[in-house]
């Protein structure tokens, strides 16, 4: 009988690893996001690319509760986190620290997602907005940029949190570069 062995990249970072581990120099914004499932996702998500912190805004549940853990699995205990009024008070806030401010949303003049030229020397905040209404638009008007992510099929929308997943895999592509 063969025993599996174990893989270097599921050796889990234990808590304080993690706190005291190097981020990658983005916060995600969440802009009046309504369930607590995909609070809770955002989170696991962040902890898994080393998010820096998640601005909660608005009506945006906060920690702890069950719903939202049923999904994080434990990451609310790793990912820094703010609740914030309002989403204008967080990007605002962040502007002031010296964040480039994404939006992540369908407008004219949105840049898609493999266009968006990353650099690693700037720190970014991720604006995902709320399921039904998206990012408010004065959120969009003070953002340094709108990202798309191309869409090909019949449906032109996607969950938040697999919105997320998608954008925050491709940020966390050029830090993984710069490391290595």
């Amino acid at each position: 009988m063969s025993q599996k062995k174990s893989m270097p990249e599921l050796e889990r970072k234990s808590v304080d690893e993690f706190k005291q581990s190097e981020k990658m120099p983005v916060v995600v914004v969440l802009d009046d996001v309504r369930s607590m499932n995909n609070v809770g996702s955002v989170f696991r998500t962040a902890d898994s690319f080393l998010v820096s912190e998640i601005c909660l805004c608005g009506y945006t549940p906060t920690p702890p509760h069950r719903d939202i853990q049923k999904t994080a699995l434990g990451a609310t205990e790793t990912v820094a986190w703010t609740h914030y009024a309002t989403t204008l008070e967080a990007v605002q806030a962040l502007k002031q620290q010296g964040y480039h401010i994404f939006s992540v949303e369908q407008v004219h003049g949105s840049t898609m997602l493999h266009e968006v030229q990353i650099q690693t020397d700037i720190r970014y905040a991720l604006v995902f907005g709320n399921e039904v209404n998206g990012v408010d638009s004065d959120v969009i008007a003070l953002s340094d940029g709108v990202i798309e992510i191309p869409q090909l099929g019949s449906k032109h929308s996607l969950n938040i949190s697999v919105s997320a997943g998608i954008v925050l895999w491709e940020f966390s592509k050029k830090y993984l570069t710069k490391r290595t």
